[in-house]
């Protein structure tokens, strides 16, 4: 058994997975690099893949499969791993050679204790264009460091800072247990994927290091304001989704007021992401969708929505007329500056 698997979702990346992969090649023989081809047409994505595993045939497994989005390709990540822990690199981003070395002798060193680890969690950098000055997205103040612990351990997390895909490494064996499975050619699935997984994860370790670089930057990106703008029903859709999933589970989450709150606070910064949106369209119909996304909470649990309704993001998001949206906006760009959010 490998003791990591690594999904690298590619579509149509030949111009830049190679810095990719090249990175994850140095966790050699330990590591299990599973480059998934999502149906790339427009360049030589699949013909890269399949010279990385006919060059390294014990540690590069090439999979295609028809174009079915970024979910897809993580779900096919899962099914086809044989490491004992995952991680989902993407692309266009990279890991840094020490911080690597380093999780992987931590995660030998704790695949052979008495507890389980389920999740990992690492610092990760954003690797913006044009800017000197790389943002490290650290937890010290926030988890503990050097041992093994649980939700009950942690100390509290400030609205905007949250374990997002890039801060995680989970066990194979728990993302297939709690049934994880990502919709398919929708983005911002990765809010799915650092969110569903957390009831079932009990035993953690932060490991204070700065592995992942997130490159952002490249035009078309999905994390580009007018590009969320434009696929704002995706955005929708999987925030309608992990309110069905935190309603479904309140009663269990609630056993565990440390694990509910952090989930609370998540949910609620991905609808406030959703209204803001929203309302910087600027559109009737999107205002509509608005409206119709705050009644769908409502009706799913009341009392959940007027928690979030009259919270302090949740005001600021719902205030009437035209220039209580420009407050809106304002706000929370603000926010933006306070939290440190993306």
């Amino acid at each position: 058994m490998k003791l990591l698997s690594i999904a690298i979702p590619c579509y149509n990346s030949e111009g830049y997975m190679a810095k990719c992969v090249e990175s994850l090649l140095a966790g050699g023989e330990d590591v299990e690099i599973i480059i998934v081809d999502d149906g790339s047409t427009k360049d030589g994505t699949a013909r890269v893949a399949d010279e990385y595993a006919q060059k390294y045939p014990s540690i590069v497994k090439a999979v295609h499969q028809e174009n079915g989005g970024h979910g897809s390709a993580v779900n096919t990540g899962i099914q086809n791993a044989t490491g004992l822990y995952f991680k989902v690199v993407d692309s266009d981003d990279w890991v840094k050679k020490e911080a690597y070395l380093q999780v992987l002798d931590t995660l030998r060193e704790l695949a052979g204790g008495a507890c389980s680890l389920d999740m990992l969690v690492c610092n990760f950098v954003y690797e913006k264009e044009g800017e000197k000055r790389k943002k490290v997205m650290h937890y010290r103040h926030i988890l503990p460091q050097g041992e093994m612990f649980t939700w009950k351990d942690c100390h509290h997390f400030s609205k905007g800072h949250y374990i997002l895909m890039h801060s995680v490494i989970f066990r194979t064996r728990l993302l297939r247990e709690c049934g994880l499975e990502l919709p398919k050619h929708t983005f911002y699935v990765d809010n799915i994927y650092v969110f569903e997984p957390l009831p079932f994860v009990k035993n953690i370790y932060y490991l204070d290091v700065n592995l992942y670089r997130y490159y952002i930057g490249r035009e078309g990106q999905s994390v580009n304001e007018a590009t969320m703008i434009s696929r704002i029903d995706q955005q929708i859709k999987v925030n309608k989704i992990m309110i069905d999933y935190f309603v479904d589970k309140k009663q269990e989450l609630l056993k565990d007021k440390r694990l509910y709150q952090y989930m609370y606070n998540y949910l609620e910064i991905i609808t406030t992401v959703s209204s803001v949106l929203l309302i910087r369209s600027g559109t009737e119909e999107n205002l509509e969708k608005k409206k119709e996304l705050w009644k769908y909470l409502k009706a799913k649990d009341k009392k959940l929505f007027t928690r979030m309704r009259h919270g302090i993001m949740g005001s600021a998001m719902n205030l009437p007329g035209k220039s209580g949206r420009k407050i809106s906006v304002g706000g929370y760009k603000i926010c933006q500056k306070i939290f440190k959010f993306n």
